[in-house]
């Protein structure tokens, strides 16, 4: 019904930077907010970045200053601009969204995750 589409992953080096793209398709109403959580090897998954529909936005302390979300809301599409780039970056990233269906139901949906390893 609802399929979040991920792009942009991959291989940099320390210090480098690279874009994440998520793309919403389906029955959507209406998307609430949108965001990126990451699971490194051994850990939890956290929260990285989120913007919510009017565009208000938070992030995880430790890329603050480094990352930047943003949003096209014509495209239901999210984008996390990360920048200065560590190792510790190193993760599975997921896109997430919560969003309303058409048919009523509201409810977190989840991307398949996209691979960004920091290494030299």
């Amino acid at each position: 019904q609802v399929q979040l589409v991920e792009s942009g992953g991959g291989l940099v080096q320390p210090g480098g930077s690279l874009r994440l793209s998520c793309a919403a398709f389906g029955s959507i109403f209406s998307i609430y907010a949108m965001g990126w959580y990451r699971q490194a090897p051994g850990k939890q998954r956290e929260l990285v970045a989120r913007i919510t529909s009017d565009r208000f936005t938070n992030y995880a302390n430790s890329v603050k200053g480094r990352f930047t979300i943003s949003r096209d809301n014509a495209k239901n599409t999210v984008y996390l601009y990360m920048n200065s780039l560590k190792p510790e970056d190193t993760a599975i990233y997921y896109c997430y969204a919560d969003l309303r269906v058409v048919s009523g139901t509201r409810d977190d949906y989840w991307g398949q995750g996209t691979q960004v390893t920091v290494s030299s």
